[in-house]
C-alpha cells in the first residue's frame, strides 16, 4: 500500500485547478484527507438505481447494488466497482485504520472496515461529498 504521494495516477491537476473544480468541502476531503461530519450527506439516503463515482475524475466508484443502511451517517458499500479504488494503511488518530482511495486520481473517499454484512463482510465507510451519483436510465 503506498502513500498517494508516491503513486502515479492517470488524473493529476495542480493543487489550484483541484480547488478551482471542486467545493471547498470536496477539497477538504478528496484532496486534503478530511472527513465530512456524519449525517450531513444527501447520498447517505439516496435510494435510486445507478452508480456512485468520483467527485474529482467521475470514475464509476460503487453501484446501488452494493449499498446499504450502516447507521453511521455516512453512505456505505459492502464492496466496489472492480478496479476502481485502491487501499493504505492509515496511522492518524492514533489508530490504524484502511484508507480508501480513486485509484484514477487518487482522492481520498472514505475508509473500510471489516463490519460491514454478507456477501463481503466488509463496511467502505465514504464521504458523500467525495461522491457523485448517477441515476440509471
Amino acid at each position: 500500500m503506498a502513500h498517494p504521494a508516491e503513486e502515479t495516477f492517470e488524473v493529476t491537476k495542480p493543487e489550484s485547478e483541484w480547488k478551482a473544480q471542486l467545493s471547498p468541502a470536496a477539497f477538504r476531503v478528496l484532496r486534503q484527507h478530511g472527513t465530512e461530519r456524519a449525517g450531513t450527506s444527501p447520498l447517505d439516503h439516496e435510494k435510486r438505481p445507478g452508480a456512485f463515482l468520483c467527485a474529482g475524475c467521475a470514475l464509476p466508484l460503487f453501484s446501488s447494488e452494493a449499498k446499504f443502511e450502516s447507521g453511521t451517517g455516512w453512505p456505505s458499500f459492502f464492496q466496489p466497482l472492480p478496479d476502481a479504488v485502491r487501499t493504505r494503511s492509515d496511522r492518524s488518530l492514533f489508530m490504524v485504520r484502511t484508507e480508501v482511495h480513486c485509484r484514477r486520481c487518487g482522492g481520498h473517499l472514505g475508509h473500510v472496515f471489516d463490519d460491514g454484512p454478507p456477501p463481503t463482510g466488509q463496511r467502505y465507510c465514504m464521504n458523500g461529498v467525495a461522491l457523485a451519483f448517477e441515476p440509471r436510465g
